[in-house]
């Protein structure tokens, strides 16, 4: 599809923009009287609502014909609460959408340790010096607080601060957990603060980003027709060395936003709340500004600013009756502490790597028709025709600035099913299960098709160019693309058979650079018929415990590594979690891994595999001979359980036939385990008696 040519059109809107004085910023509410005056009236005109279609609802129901009920089997999936490529530094083990922007994970590197977040808890593993050595493990939560209820998802690390973000049902809130590392690799609880929220939680994104020694997280708040507004408003306590007291209000109402647009009466609303502290105060020092919206969103952040996107969610039921491109609003609050500025639109983007704040003052958005944000599962769930957004920040206002038909290009895509989208230096891609498009966003050319003869599940950068992955029936494929100013084309592809993808998440790959156009990526992978999960939720590795069962026998995973030169690939093996019956950890809280337990770790020359509480170390290199059965096609690769090979202890790649992981100097290039550790953590009480089926 050819994009619209309407540069005339385009200079005359950005002359009126700038005439109209749209350069102008927010007003927030003058005071609290203002702004529960404007929750009390929507809150009114949503019970008017709520009775109308509840006297609507029983008219129907009286004249339609009764059916018979449906079997329990039958009855709809609901879900209550939760039962850029990677910088060249050798610190960053975290594949991240804007360089220099952490991003909340499972596992960090601090110095000569690695820290890792799971099950509740913190464990910490010194790899200094060639080491591979399980050192400490604290609760991820304050001493003597009861963490039933609880999730602990995220772990960030700046300096010797350990941040741990969760939500607690509970207690109603997002947590924040500062520890401690020292230099010997111990952990020590800090303080423990509590946010007034609801759950955060997405399948794709991350609630927490560390800038620096600033810390930035989202959390939203639901409000409810009739109900009170002030004990629902953001709210922090705790301290330092202490359990939370008493909540303490730190969202005033000269700090709540919102565009010029009549709140829906029949849609939710909510405050989406973007905190900020920084860690180096004592006690922490946090402040926090919200939009006020309607409760879908998705949530992005650029090295300069946070964007949170509004947009009504689906209405459901026979007289659901909703516009075919949803009225939006994207709200940009600077990270310098300026005052905020918004603009009206329409459409959804489908996650957060929908966003691009560019380096030519340009905001890019890819927009489907409708969506429910990024909540939960909201990611897999938007539909309709696609456009891209590319909008001059200097567009953003008071309010009642609008983005233009001239600001948006449609592009082609299916009307249908999940969407992946990322921006690879000066294109954009996206697919699904129907094929994939590159996009150079900045430039008057139409959307270029990719073949790739397979699903898009995962889309990824691999230097300038990038990579495709997903699954053509039991196989799981890995494309690279192409993209340069001769325009965007796959180019080699490597095929895995019986496998698909054991993370979803962005953070379940890494790519690390070893020259031009040359590296090393890893990804975890479980057998093809292995059950299914929810995308971003439960992985498969061993110790997962899907499904919070704790003596579960978790199927076969693995860590797959490929050798990428030229954009072409050489299959090195894999790093494989040892098989066999997973021993109880006493888990007390974050129970189910709901964001995977599973990530390639690069070092260096070294390449490790964080499988459950599994920490599997491989060497790369070349053989001379093809004992390694170097079958590209397959999961026939080195790895594997306990038998492999592995040198527990080794100081050196020590063969002679093997070099650093980036040696190609002719053979069969293979991965083979070097030596594994585990960090599990060991259930007291039971008398220090072996047991042989554990």
């Amino acid at each position: 599809m050819h994009p619209i040519r309407l540069p005339h059109l385009v200079t005359t809107l950005g002359l009126l923009l700038c005439a109209a004085g749209h350069a102008a910023t927010l007003r927030p509410y003058r005071d609290d009287a203002e702004f529960t005056g404007a929750v009390q009236r929507w809150s009114e005109q949503a019970q008017r609502r709520q009775l109308d279609r509840r006297r609507e609802m029983s008219v129907a129901m009286a004249a339609a014909p009764q059916a018979a009920p449906a079997p329990a089997t039958m009855a709809a999936d609901s879900v209550a609460g939760r039962a850029a490529g990677p910088t060249e530094t050798d610190n960053n083990i975290t594949n991240v959408q804007t360089a220099g922007v952490d991003e909340g994970g499972i596992v960090k590197r601090a110095g000569e340790h690695l820290v890792v977040l799971r099950r509740g808890r913190l464990f910490t593993v010194r790899v200094g010096g060639d080491q591979l050595q399980p050192v400490a493990s604290v609760d991820a939560y304050a001493p003597g607080s009861d963490p039933r209820g609880a999730w602990y998802d995220e772990l960030l690390i700046s300096g010797r601060d350990v941040v741990v973000v969760g939500y607690s049902y509970a207690r109603g809130g997002t947590e924040v957990g500062l520890f401690t590392l020292g230099t010997d690799g111990s952990l020590a609880w800090r303080a423990t603060y509590q946010l007034r929220s609801f759950d955060y939680y997405s399948a794709r994104n991350y609630a927490s980003r560390l800038i620096g020694r600033k810390l930035v997280f989202y959390s939203p708040t639901l409000l409810q027709p009739g109900g009170p507004v002030a004990p629902m408003l953001p709210a922090l306590k705790g301290g330092e060395g202490a359990l939370p007291a008493d909540f303490q209000r730190i969202l005033p109402a000269t700090r709540i936003y919102r565009s010029d647009d009549d709140f829906d009466a029949g849609q939710p609303l909510a405050l989406h709340t973007v905190t900020s502290c920084d860690l180096g105060t004592t006690p922490l020092r946090c402040e926090a500004s919200a939009v006020l919206g309607p409760a879908g969103r998705v949530f992005y952040v650029s090295a300069a600013s946070v964007y949170v996107w509004t947009n009504p969610g689906r209405r459901h039921g026979p007289y659901a009756t909703r516009p075919a491109a949803a009225p939006a609003a994207v709200f940009r609050l600077p990270l310098d502490g300026a005052a905020p500025s918004s603009l009206k639109t329409v459409g959804v983007p489908i996650d957060q790597m929908s966003f691009l704040e560019d380096g030519q003052g340009q905001l890019n958005v890819l927009l489907r028709e409708q969506g429910e944000g990024e909540s939960m599962w909201g990611g897999e769930r938007s539909q309709g025709a696609l456009a891209l957004l590319r909008v001059p920040l200097s567009a953003f206002g008071d309010g009642q600035a609008v983005a233009q038909r001239a600001h948006y290009r449609r592009v082609p895509g299916t009307d249908t099913g999940a969407l992946q989208n990322r921006y690879v230096g000066d294109w954009l891609l996206w697919g699904g299960a129907q094929g994939a498009w590159a996009l150079a966003y900045a430039q008057n050319q139409p959307a270029e098709m990719l073949v790739a003869n397979h699903q898009v599940e995962r889309i990824e950068a691999l230097g300038d160019n990038a990579l495709l992955v997903g699954n053509a029936g039991s196989e799981l494929r890995f494309t690279a693309v192409r993209l340069g100013r001769g325009g965007a084309r796959v180019a080699g592809q490597h095929s895995i058979a019986g496998a698909r993808q054991g993370e979803t998440r962005t953070h379940g790959f890494f790519y690390r650079a070893t020259g031009p156009e040359q590296g090393l990526l890893g990804l975890p992978v479980v057998a093809s018929a292995s059950p299914g999960r929810r995308p971003g939720s439960v992985g498969s590795m061993a110790g997962s415990t899907a499904g919070s069962t704790a003596g579960s026998t978790a199927g076969s995973a693995a860590v797959v590594f490929l050798r990428q030169q030229g954009l072409g690939f050489v299959g090195l093996g894999e790093l494989a979690a040892r098989p066999g019956r997973v021993a109880d950890d006493g888990c007390r809280a974050s129970c189910v891994d709901w964001y995977g337990n599973a990530r390639p770790i690069f070092l260096g020359d070294r390449v490790l595999a964080l499988m459950g509480y599994e920490l599997v170390e491989g060497r790369v290199g070349n053989r001379s001979d093809n004992r390694s059965g170097g079958d590209s096609d397959s999961r026939s690769g080195g790895g594997g359980g306990a038998g492999s090979g592995a040198a527990s202890g080794e100081g050196s790649y020590g063969d002679s036939d093997w070099g650093p992981a980036w040696a190609d100097e002719g053979g069969v290039a293979h991965i083979e385990e070097r030596r594994r550790i585990s960090f599990a953590p060991t259930l007291r009480g039971r008398g220090d008696r072996p047991s042989p089926f554990e």
